[in-house]
């Protein structure tokens, strides 16, 4: 009875302040939710998120499968029908996803689904496709290089394990300021996208990596501040794939995809030569994200396997002198960031996997509860309810 009140008064008004989201038919639900590039191939076109988002981009781009093999499954186990905390939260996470344009929501606790609810004729056997989530997975690639000594630190710098990174701005920043987005490089997320995309991803002879390597104008001296953009994740993937001599599919699937015992393949989109564009582009049903999530929850083990060394999940949440530029309120108003994850709280203990357009996945680390969202736009006041839902199941142990 106590944790009913307790997420009853957490999760009170979530949708307050907002009318229910436009209409399906806004998401074009009466031609079945299209994919496809849109009107002036427009490959963000908001009436075919629905179903670029769940899928459709796999057939617009190059895409690298992630195998999920047959090993054994991690149990992610159902509700019971007994459930209170699942009882207690069903009303108000129902006028959450009435009013904002969520196509998957899942919250599990210590690997058992509490809530499970799809959208917009969403279903879990979908494969949602990431924005910037897919550089927390490009995180947790990087700390297994570490754990096997592929790489030798976090001090290191590209040049060394790259040779064509002689001589380039982003091969002589160290892993480290790479992965807290402070390598130092004149670029501005919002507006120099619009230059890196075409070359780096969209067009029919994109190639990430000269992108990268060309781009070379310095702003200040790397690890001064935190300045997000697409080519530090895109420079520490080069660096892997050159180290394991292999795809960062091939490797996530080996070290990371099948070891988590995932229950069906992932998939990276990629550019036209075939190298994972791991700034975004991760492509996982939603009980695999929470698989993911799970393993970040549990200091890098799941299903008696230690997948990622508990050092790394320490080090991805917690600041030393050499992160003063990323720490809580540092990095942004209100937030933190290390090693390519979130942290909406100061002392590292939520961790979150961030994307475009309302996609998340937010771990605890204390009562390892999970949240995985998936959605479609970002517009409105959203974020700060789902973190009250989020602190609510946290609450409710």
């Amino acid at each position: 009875m106590q944790r009913r009140k307790l997420l009853m008064a957490g999760l009170g008004g979530l949708a307050a302040g907002r009318p229910a989201y436009a209409a399906a038919e806004d998401w074009h639900r009466t031609l079945g939710y299209p994919t496809g590039w849109g009107f002036r191939r427009d490959w963000t076109d908001k009436l075919y998120r629905i179903g670029n988002y769940s899928g459709g981009y796999e057939t617009m781009f190059r895409t690298r499968t992630i195998s999920a093999g047959s090993r054994q499954v991690s149990p992610l186990q159902g509700p019971g029908a007994n459930n209170d905390a699942l009882a207690s939260m069903s009303g108000s996470i129902a006028e959450y996803l009435k009013a904002w344009p969520v196509t998957g929501l899942l919250i599990a606790r210590k690997g058992r689904i509490v809530f499970e609810q799809y959208q917009f004729d969403r279903t879990p056997d979908m494969r949602f496709t990431s924005w910037s989530m897919a550089k927390s997975v490009t995180s947790l690639l990087l700390g297994i290089c570490l754990d096997r000594g592929l790489i030798h630190s976090l001090e290191d710098t590209p040049d060394q394990y790259v040779g064509e990174f002689k001589g380039t701005l982003h091969g002589g920043v160290t892993l480290r300021n790479l992965s807290n987005m402070s390598s130092g490089a004149a670029i501005l997320h919002d507006r120099d996208n619009a230059t890196i995309y075409p070359k780096a991803f969209l067009g029919r002879s994109a190639d990430l990596e000269p992108v990268v390597r060309g781009w070379n104008a310095s702003g200040e001296a790397q690890g001064t501040r935190f300045n997000y953009n697409e080519l530090c994740p895109l420079t520490v993937g080069m660096v892997i794939r050159r180290v394991t001599g292999k795809s960062l599919a091939e490797f996530c699937q080996e070290a990371l995809w099948q070891p988590m015992g995932a229950e069906a393949d992932a998939t990276w989109l990629c550019d036209s030569m075939g190298k994972e564009y791991n700034c975004i582009g991760f492509g996982a049903r939603l009980r695999d994200w929470a698989r993911l999530g799970q393993l970040v929850a549990q200091r890098g083990n799941i299903n008696g396997q230690q997948v990622v060394s508990e050092r790394w999940i320490t080090e991805c949440s917690t600041w030393s002198d050499k992160d003063t530029q990323v720490r809580h309120g540092a990095a942004r108003p209100g937030t933190g960031y290390k090693a390519f994850f979130w942290h909406p709280k100061a002392d590292g203990s939520w961790m979150m996997m961030n994307g475009h357009h309302g996609q998340r996945v937010l771990v605890d680390q204390g009562t390892q509860t999970v949240l995985v969202q998936t959605a479609v736009d970002h517009e409105g006041p959203w974020q700060t309810q789902l973190f009250s839902l989020f602190a609510a199941a946290c609450r409710a142990g």
